[in-house]
């Protein structure tokens, strides 16, 4: 019999998480931003990296707005940032969902007639008053109310705000961030809207319309509250500045170690059913303590990395993040962007907070 114990298995894939870039990167987009408040957008978990984990550290830096896109993520939100914070939530959803945000003062984006009837009658059953944000479709059609039938929306809003069950609290829209010009008209379109909003009575107290690349740009699409998630998590725009040039940088790292050398070769510890596209093979490179190497192939749960003289088990390979390339690197090579290659990080890739 042996004296020693079974070797352990070599590690799988990890996504490390630096909580101080991130708060870096918050400090840079307010900075940016302002005088307009950061919203922060916790959606996909916030975007891959553990939504407990960021929303505590975000409190800690300040932030009291909040995106969930939808109502489960808010409610874990509410949760963790207390009573004080503002937290809103965009998908449409059933009258028993509707509650549950009533119930933790969830503000809700309406962007449909129907529904707003729903989260009024809601309201009126349950002897509150919801707070919701209108939603004008300024040209990019993912919801929202229809130009010609804004003022008939207007009228049905101010008969639930008159019979004391809802209170329109602000007016928001999704732009395509296609062109200045078409941008420009989706402006023109929700200044429209808003301005029609207060002649038809209501007090507006948050506009929002940008999100990442138009609040940085653009310093008149900013209004009261710019809704910003990819830039704090250091996720540049596909074919836009560089992370240098906007002020963030990548807060994850996703790494993997070598578990058997062939020759040249390296196979590595992470694949498809982790969340490493098939497509980047052949296409990207992976950063080693010998530089940059060829992807060459992503298997199920292994990846084999071409060109790679030095290598030996146990060796960390980083995929994207600090010390490698950019998940939007990696995007452009299949088309897709940043935000992409993060939230298809697999939920059972432990996340390590440094």
């Amino acid at each position: 019999m042996s004296s020693g114990g079974a070797s352990a298995p070599p590690a799988g894939p990890r996504l490390s998480v630096d909580l101080d870039a991130f708060a870096e990167n918050i400090a840079a987009v307010r900075a940016r931003v302002s005088p307009a408040e950061l919203m922060l957008v916790v959606k996909d978990d916030a975007y891959g990296h553990g939504i407990q984990t960021i929303v505590a550290r975000a409190v800690a830096e300040g932030v009291r707005w909040f995106g969930a896109f939808d109502v489960s993520a808010a409610v874990i939100t509410r949760a963790i940032s207390g009573p004080e914070s503002r937290i809103f939530s965009w998908l449409t959803v059933g009258r028993r969902e509707i509650a549950v945000a009533l119930d933790d003062d969830i503000e809700l984006g309406v962007g449909d007639a129907g529904f707003l009837d729903d989260v009024a009658a809601v309201a009126a059953a349950r002897g509150g008053v919801a707070r919701v944000h209108l939603k004008i479709d300024t040209g990019l059609h993912r919801n929202g109310i229809r130009p010609e039938d804004w003022p008939a929306v207007l009228e049905q809003a101010m008969a639930h705000e008159r019979s004391g069950v809802l209170r329109v609290v602000g007016v928001w829209s999704h732009i395509a961030e296609a062109s200045d010009e078409e941008d420009d008209t989706s402006r023109a379109q929700f200044d429209a809207a808003v301005a029609a909003a207060e002649a038809a009575g209501f007090t507006i107290g948050v506009r929002h319309l940008a999100a990442s690349a138009a609040s940085f740009a653009r310093p008149e699409f900013r209004y009261d509250v710019v809704r910003v998630g990819a830039f704090c998590y250091g996720i540049r725009s596909a074919g836009g500045p560089s992370e240098e040039q906007l002020g963030i940088r990548p807060v994850a790292r996703l790494t993997a170690p070598v578990i058997r050398v062939d020759g040249d070769d390296a196979t590595i510890a992470v694949g498809a059913l982790d969340g490493l596209p098939s497509l980047l093979a052949g296409r990207a490179r992976v950063t080693t303590s010998e530089g940059a190497r060829a992807l060459a192939e992503v298997g199920p749960t292994e990846s084999r990395v071409q060109g790679w003289p030095g290598a030996a088990a146990g060796d960390e390979v980083v995929v994207f993040g600090a010390g490698g390339s950019s998940a939007t690197d990696l995007a452009e090579k299949i088309g897709t962007v940043g935000e992409e290659i993060l939230v298809r990080v697999s939920p059972t890739v432990p996340r390590e907070a440094v």
